[in-house]
């Protein structure tokens, strides 16, 4: 029996008709369907839903997009990406000269018998910073790569929620190394530290903080001073000052545990700036102390959530409880409560 939250008709951002691609809250919402394409056409698979009980095609095909490509898990062979190419109409509306060429999403973990394990795996892999060990990732890479070499020029979106943002921002991350830059829209894109944000005492919380960046550059500087991983840093440092030409949006919720610490990260350099410590900030915000635990070991690690760069935009309507905090389908209900902050590194 197909479940509400896949039907478009019911779930979806019907209002959007026609889209206004110069409106962010239109580009966002759009953004999000497409994340959730990829998890309808998952669970299409593992339900059998096959031709006109497909419940996937309205997510895409009510935005003009089509489905031009599936990226599918070599392990458990489920669909974990999809790729969709705008097909506006004739009588195309005005901004759609605004609408992206691709889109290339990716969905997060599906807690089902048929992708629970390879999906958790993965979610370790991201905790342990080595997601880019991954064949889910290799695919993932190599599908962006192709699609950004053959159609050069071409405006090129990155969508991703959850485990999904984390390989959007690892396919990001690599293309800007490559000089390519790619809109990218990062839903509830996990945080791998400790959750300071949830803290309710705003002295402790900044205190907690305060403490984790002197620790976390006091190793920086110590390891460094004895040229434990020297290249490794050399190479890690130049990495993220390259990192600073590309600006993502992050969508995050307080009420998430596992992305609401994005809004601290970039607080919180603010704020050391503002006291005076930016010295320290610049180097606690290029590493992690997980990171350099992994480094001193010789370990190579790649820690996703140490972005330069971003637009955060936190949703503070009220959630009812976590899984709509987490949940893809927030980010494309109307009249939203947001807040916007644009983080820039220099």
């Amino acid at each position: 029996m197909a479940v509400d939250r896949d039907i478009f008709g019911i779930a979806g951002p019907t209002y959007l008709n026609p889209v206004d691609w110069n409106c962010e809250h239109n580009r966002r919402s759009v953004a999000a369907c497409l994340v959730q394409a990829v998890y309808v056409l998952e669970r299409d698979r593992q339900l059998n839903r096959q031709s006109v009980e497909a419940l996937a095609p309205p997510w895409w095909e009510y935005f003009h997009f089509e489905l031009i490509r599936k990226l599918v898990d070599d392990a458990d062979l489920s669909i974990f990406g999809a790729i969709f190419e705008f097909n506006p109409p004739s009588n195309k509306e005005a901004s759609a000269d605004k609408a992206p060429r691709f889109v290339i999403a990716f969905r997060g973990t599906i807690t089902e018998k048929e992708t629970i394990s390879r999906d958790v795996a993965l979610d370790l892999h991201l905790v342990q910073n080595g997601l880019h060990r991954t064949s889910r990732f290799t695919i993932a890479m190599q599908a962006v790569q192709n699609v950004a070499s053959v159609f050069t020029g071409s405006t090129i979106w990155l969508s991703g929620h959850s485990l999904g943002a984390g390989m959007a921002i690892l396919t990001g991350r690599n293309m800007v190394k490559k000089g390519v830059l790619l809109e990218s829209y990062l839903f509830n894109p996990p945080f791998v530290a400790a959750p300071i944000e949830r803290i309710s005492d705003e002295r402790v919380k900044h205190g907690f903080r305060i403490a984790r960046s002197v620790i976390t550059a006091g190793l920086a500087i110590a390891m460094k001073g004895k040229g434990e991983g020297s290249n490794q840093r050399s190479v890690a440092d130049d990495s993220f000052n390259i990192l600073t030409s590309w600006t993502p949006y992050l969508f995050v919720n307080p009420g998430d545990h596992i992305c609401s610490e994005y809004i601290g990260y970039f607080q919180h350099r603010k704020n050391m700036e503002d006291l005076g410590a930016g010295f320290i900030e610049k180097l606690a915000t290029q590493n992690s102390i997980g990171d350099l635990f992994y480094k001193a070991l010789g370990w190579e690690s790649e820690p996703l959530h140490l972005l330069p760069s971003a637009d955060l935009i936190v949703n503070i309507s009220p959630s009812p409880d976590f899984k709509y905090a987490h949940g893809i389908s927030q980010w494309w209900q109307p009249e939203l409560n947001l807040q916007c902050s644009k983080y820039r590194y220099s």
